[in-house]
């Protein structure tokens, strides 16, 4: 039955495979300003999308002006020369097409879906807001209002964001990314107009971003468009590079938060390398490994079998510099946060000495391809891989590498990259738990 089950799922990558575009079908070209522009044409329904990478996240930022990335995801929505605030969502829609955006560390995402006849008019309007945006003292103070909101009612209400953030804090010590990406409060009400306009001129500059367009398309038509609506934004000076390298941390660290909760929350983080290193692909498979689906080692042995946690997974996110590993883990009833940390670290410890199976690494293998093709299927998950791969990978190219390399993984990489990050010396424990230390050590 195993064999059956493995064969079948080589036949789906494979068909998957098929049907897939190869890295010949993407075209790109850079204006004279210095933005790069990604093509791929699917034909397959009238519809497409434009993604816009701004290489620009809370890496960027210093004390007293973090957070400054994200309120442009706000701001990018209210107004500019030609059109005013709300306008670019009732213009969108009008169109038939709709909107997002996102903020991390490191980047600042934009992403437009429209019917392919609506492409002009989406040109127009993300030039206009590139090019002149509006920051009108009123709908700046408008919009402080309503991030001060987002963050304490984000902080109210997310356990994980409570705990994350003073974890980041601790476990880095110089480097940006200790930064909240939504900033802190008394960074939020400080800002001027005069810190706005200084950082979007130098960040939301032609020559700082990656535009991705996928869909029903031709390059000559979107390259037509690109230079008319586009290329006339003024380029800027190179935004000054984060230099900052992190020093290597001698020992453990850990945070108390205090705060009302049903049962204590941990979160165990270790220094990994950034995206480009080549450790990812191994750790990435190990994450999977320990925490994808509910017969992954943490899930199995911490909430099927001990009982000790009603919810536990790992997270390793893409960066542009070395970052962190996360593991986090809610108690059960009557578990404590030390029963937690010490049943989380008894799996990753067994990692460590054991290493894992190769049919625990086959089936990881499995579900990534089948995850990567199954992205690939829709003209989002290309643009958006597409511009993932540009801009954490260094090329949109080596997308296509990517099912050779988590192919290429095998279980010594795995219990050589457990060993080598997952030490004591190299992590930060978090225990967010009630405001009375909780006495109850015992676990179910």
């Amino acid at each position: 039955m195993k064999n059956i089950i493995i064969t079948l799922v080589f036949l789906q990558l494979a068909m998957s495979l098929h049907s897939q575009s190869k890295v010949e079908d993407v075209k790109n070209f850079t204006l004279t300003n210095g933005m790069k522009v990604v093509v791929l044409e699917d034909h397959s329904i009238p519809n497409a999308n434009m993604y816009i990478f701004w290489k620009v996240g809370s890496r960027n930022e210093y004390p007293g002006i973090t957070g400054l990335s994200h309120f442009f995801e706000h701001m990018m929505f209210n107004g500019s020369k030609k059109y005013g605030p709300k306008m670019f969502d009732r213009i969108m829609e009008a169109s038939g097409g709709s909107n997002n955006a996102y903020t991390s560390e490191d980047v600042t995402v934009y992403t437009d879906w429209f019917p392919s006849s609506a492409m002009e008019t989406i040109f127009d309007l993300e030039a206009d807001r590139i090019a002149d945006l509006a920051l009108d003292p009123k709908m700046v103070e408008s919009e402080r209002g309503v991030v001060l909101s987002e963050r304490s009612t984000g902080l109210e209400n997310s356990n994980f964001r409570n705990i994350s953030e003073e974890v980041k804090a601790s476990a880095f010590s110089a480097h940006p990314y200790r930064w909240s990406v939504i900033g802190y409060e008394s960074d939020i009400k400080n800002w001027t107009i005069e810190d706005l306009q200084a950082y979007f001129d130098t960040y939301y500059a032609p020559n700082n971003a990656v535009v991705v367009i996928s869909g029903d398309v031709t390059l000559e038509k979107v390259e037509k468009m690109a230079k008319q609506y586009l290329e006339p934004i003024k380029a800027q000076p190179e935004p000054r590079k984060v230099h900052t390298v992190e020093p290597v941390q001698r020992g453990e660290k850990r945070v108390m938060v205090r705060k009302e909760v049903s049962t204590p929350n941990v979160l165990i983080a270790y220094h990994v390398p950034e995206t480009q290193h080549e450790d990812h692909y191994a750790l990435d498979v190990l994450s999977s490994i320990l925490s994808k689906g509910k017969s992954s080692k943490l899930y199995s042995k911490l909430v099927n079998e001990t009982q000790m946690a009603t919810s536990v997974f790992a997270y390793m996110p893409e960066s542009f510099d070395p970052n962190l590993f996360y593991f986090y883990g809610i108690a059960n009833q009557e578990v404590s946060a030390d029963a937690l940390e010490k049943g989380i670290l008894n799996v990753l410890e067994d990692v460590i000495a054991n290493g894992v199976s190769e049919q625990e690494l086959q089936k990881v293998k499995n579900q990534k391809l089948m995850e990567f093709y199954e992205t690939l299927e829709t003209i989002d998950g290309k643009s958006n891989t597409l511009g993932s791969y540009e801009v954490y990978f260094g090329d949109y190219k080596k997308m296509y590498e990517a099912p050779a390399a988590y192919e290429k993984v095998s279980v010594e990489d795995i219990k050589r990259v457990a060993k080598k990050y997952f030490v004591k010396s190299n992590r930060t424990v978090g225990v967010l738990q009630n405001n009375e230390p909780v006495t109850n050590g015992a676990s179910k």
